[in-house]
């Protein structure tokens, strides 16, 4: 996406250069981080099909990428050394990775899924994604990468999208483009992505729609959407139905479709059997419409069986039904404007599932968060500062995490297309059980646009994404190695023994039953917690939520749970459970899949 198209009110002036790279001075770098560049060409020939061999823009020197990098790890250091882990838990690795990871899923296996595209452009003062390129420079890339192996390249494994010709007139099969593409999960575990990059006019929607199979490690087409979709989100309703919104259109940039489609069509039945992929399969169209002005708004399955939709504008906020397929207005939000690309989340709400939504990232100019419950907006408590491009995360203990951030899109504080950096937007915040938000520890790099994070089940936090940040601080660019992960190990981590979780049924659970599970600590255990996994992109996350269960039973080493009431406290698929103790100190995760 162009960087100069802000969701930002442009009502005050871009800063100053921040007195932070003051500590550049003592690095001596400041004649690299600030010499002019000259005008380079554009891309190879994207028609060539020679996908094998980037084009290293020499224009951009390896020693300021190298300078940058060492400046950003010696101020992380020097910045986070006043923080307790114990109270702030801390950032504990860093390491390459062979994906920018601007779309990210959890998955039940424990791996994580990364997806982007292929780069068209490895100098951070240009746009790297390959958004307005047709022919097979437009292609995707997806990597699983596996906790338990580390890093190093033996953790990666790479898993690309169906080859695919795209309807661009070039005729050159490439894999899917399938990068800004709304996904979320189907109730059998699997991650359905919709939508794409067709290429041209500013961004442009593909009609794509795979699902990504977990287990094989593979990927399966499913029959064409109805209408393009670049920058469209996507929910998973009680039912364990797809819904589809928004998006630009085949047409390209300004023609968001209203069109709302939900996967599968109607009278097809969700996949519940994680043994068996959908291939092929057909979507179906609503017949009421979502008219947002702006792509990627917020949905969320909330406990009455409603999807509740935030637009990024504030006068569309709607309530859809998806028994009826019919859409209510909702209230105004209160701040009023547009709000940039910027975190939002289902807040907890003990065992009965969330019943309101907290919008927090989006205007820099706008640290207050605001709060949608029983009906009409509260203005909630306040971050420290306004940041868009963010990832809000629910920690197992119930605390809100947020990570990631910047001033705008491709814009860190000091003009678009400028890698150096606002220092202040790396600090993460986390809001405790009172309400209140403090400043934690700073990430290494200041991660904004197309930045992801996501809660593993050993309750750690991976931080990676933005590939312009990752393109501008990479100590070897022909590595082949694009992007970058971040390991945060938050506080609880850093607080004593942990519970231990040590069984868990192998087969799908019910609603409102009994869940017996195995533990060989019982007298630490306090508390269970339903986590469901995330899969996000451009600060939208649709499926993150946090439940607790009621522990009904203790007998010896085996504890006996309530799984929450309905599919519409939690909607089928799976979920991690973790056991805490009465210092909110989680075990690690098992993963417990819900069905009717």
């Amino acid at each position: 996406m162009s960087p100069t198209r802000s969701g930002t009110s442009p009502r005050t002036r871009r800063p100053a250069v921040r007195a932070t790279w003051g500590a550049v001075l003592a690095l001596g770098t400041t004649a690299a981080l600030t010499a002019p560049l000259t005008a380079a060409s554009a891309a190879s020939d994207p028609g060539t099909g020679d996908r094998d061999v980037r084009a290293v823009q020499t224009e951009y020197p390896q020693t300021t990428r190298t300078l940058r990098l060492k400046m950003l790890t010696e101020t992380q250091a020097k910045d986070n050394a006043k923080f307790d882990p114990a109270q702030f838990g801390k950032f504990a690795d860093y390491f390459s990775s062979p994906d920018f990871a601007a779309h990210v899923a959890m998955l039940p296996t424990g791996k994580v899924l990364l997806f982007s595209f292929e780069s068209v452009e490895d100098n951070p003062q240009k746009e790297p994604a390959p958004t307005d390129v047709i022919g097979s420079r437009n292609a995707g890339t997806a990597y699983v990468w596996d906790p338990a192996a580390g890093e190093g390249p033996a953790a990666f494994k790479a898993v690309p999208p169906p080859i695919v010709d795209m309807p661009d007139g070039t005729n050159q099969p490439r894999p899917a483009p399938f990068f800004c593409a709304g996904h979320s999960y189907l109730p059998n575990g699997m991650v359905g992505v919709f939508g794409g990059n067709l290429g041209g006019n500013g961004g442009t929607g593909a009609k794509l729609a795979l699902v990504f199979d977990p287990w094989t490690e593979t990927w399966h087409q499913q029959q064409d959407l109805s209408v393009g979709r670049w920058y469209p989100t996507v929910v998973t309703d009680a039912e364990g139905r797809q819904v589809i919104m928004s998006g630009q259109s085949e047409l390209g940039w300004g023609t968001p479709t209203p069109v709302i489609e939900e996967f599968p069509a109607r009278p097809g039945a969700v996949p519940l059997n994680p043994r068996k992929a959908p291939d092929g399969v057909a979507s179906g169209v609503w017949k009421s419409e979502a008219p947002y002005r702006m792509d990627y708004p917020h949905l969320f399955s909330l406990n009455d069986g409603k999807i509740y939709g935030f637009g990024r504008d504030a006068d569309q906020e709607w309530r859809f039904d998806p028994a009826d397929q019919t859409r209510t207005q909702l209230p105004d939000r209160p701040d009023g404007g547009l709000r940039n690309y910027g975190s939002a989340v289902a807040l907890p709400n003990g065992t009965q599932g969330p019943d309101s939504v907290l919008i927090l990232g989006g205007n820099r100019n706008d640290p207050n968060t605001y709060r949608f419950s029983g009906g009409a907006w509260h203005k909630d408590t306040p971050r420290a500062f306004g940041r868009t491009q963010d990832d809000t995360l629910i920690l197992p203990d119930g605390t809100l995490f947020t990570v990631n951030g910047s001033y705008d899109i491709r814009n860190y504080g000091n003009g678009d297309l400028n890698p150096n950096a606002d220092l202040k937007y790396r600090q993460t915040e986390t809001r405790g059980a009172d309400g209140t938000w403090r400043l934690g520890p700073e990430q290494r790099l200041p991660r904004g646009y197309h930045s992801n994070a996501v809660i593993l089940p050993d309750g750690r936090i991976m931080v990676t994404g933005d590939e312009l940040q990752q393109i501008a601080n990479n100590p070897d660019i022909k590595s082949g190695l694009n992007g970058t992960i971040e390991i945060y190990e938050p506080a609880y981590l850093h607080q004593g023994a942990r519970p231990v979780l040590s069984k868990v049924p192998a087969g799908a659970v019910g609603y409102d039953a009994a869940l017996t599970v195995g533990t060989t600590t019982p007298g630490q255990v306090s508390r269970a917690v339903l986590l469901a996994p995330i899969t996000s992109t451009h600060a939208v996350d649709t499926s993150q939520r946090h439940l607790d269960l009621q522990i009904t039973g203790r007998s010896g080493n085996q504890l006996t749970l309530k799984t929450p009431p309905s599919a519409n406290a939690a909607p089928p698929g799976y979920y991690m459970l973790f056991l805490l103790d009465d210092k909110g100190v989680p075990s690690v995760a098992k993963w417990v899949r819900l069905a009717p």
